[in-house]
């Protein structure tokens, strides 16, 4: 084992304690989302999806996967970094031997693993009920789910720029809990607008995550289309570490 995977799995420990520590981070991340997940039944049943050439047991697997990406990875990351920032903790962290990346990445182990197990859960729920079965391209959802965490995470260190304490943490993260959910077909399926619409939203941070995952289970994503929703999300992923270098602050604001 690495020096560096040692302190990774070190800091992921430790940040898995404190998480597990509080009743309120369970029910947040475990339990809300599901929940959510399950509401958007009514929205998604509204729609016409076998004009659209869909179907239920996809389109709401893949709503799981963009809610859980959303509220059990995104929001409350973006409170952690934030919390231990005013904590002085990135700042001590940053005196030893560990690299910035792994800091950044070892906040973010317990909250990732745990939307990645969430949405597994909720995944194999809503295909024994939808009767969907296995994924028919299981390497396209794995590649959905785990890129778009990878992106989600960069994203959350990223939006820490513009929150000054953990009560503006809260305000910092409502446009992008609101935009990339609404504009990535997890709220409803992106077929179901224009088409020059949902061609400008396959671009958009989110939307190639959903596109993959609903992809694998169907098995009727080519190829190409494919590698370019991978392209997509590592355009993204690499913009917002890019974003993370730049801005992202280690201590307290004053």
């Amino acid at each position: 084992m690495t020096q560096h995977t040692a302190h990774l799995l070190s800091l992921g420990r430790a940040e898995l304690t404190v998480f597990l520590r509080s009743k309120s981070n369970l029910v947040n991340v475990l339990v809300v989302p599901a929940m959510i997940t399950l509401g958007l039944k009514v929205v998604i049943d509204r729609v016409d999806l076998a004009a659209a050439g869909l179907s239920l047991g996809p389109v709401f697997v893949s709503t799981a996967a963009g809610v859980t990406l959303t509220m059990a990875l995104y929001a409350p990351l973006v409170g952690v970094y934030v919390a231990r920032r005013e904590e002085h903790m990135l700042k001590r962290m940053r005196t030893g031997e560990v690299s910035d990346a792994v800091i950044l990445t070892g906040s973010a182990l317990p909250a990732t693993a745990t939307a990645l197990v969430q949405f597994a859960l909720v995944a194999t729920l809503i295909s024994l009920i939808a009767g969907t079965g296995i994924p028919a391209a299981p390497h396209l959802a794995l590649a959905g789910i785990v890129l778009g965490a990878a992106m989600m995470a960069a994203l959350a260190a990223a939006t820490t720029a513009m929150a000054r304490t953990v009560e503006s943490a809260q305000l910092a993260l409502l446009p992008g809990m609101f935009l990339l959910p609404l504009t990535s077909g997890t709220y409803f399926p992106l077929e179901a607008l224009p088409p020059v619409i949902h061609d400008i939203c396959r671009f958009l941070p989110l939307t190639p995550a959903i596109d993959l995952v609903r992809g694998g289970w169907t098995g009727a994503m080519g190829s190409g289309e494919a590698a370019l929703a991978v392209a997509v999300l590592v355009a993204w992923t690499a913009l917002a570490a890019g974003a993370v270098r730049r801005w992202f602050r280690w201590e307290t604001r004053t």
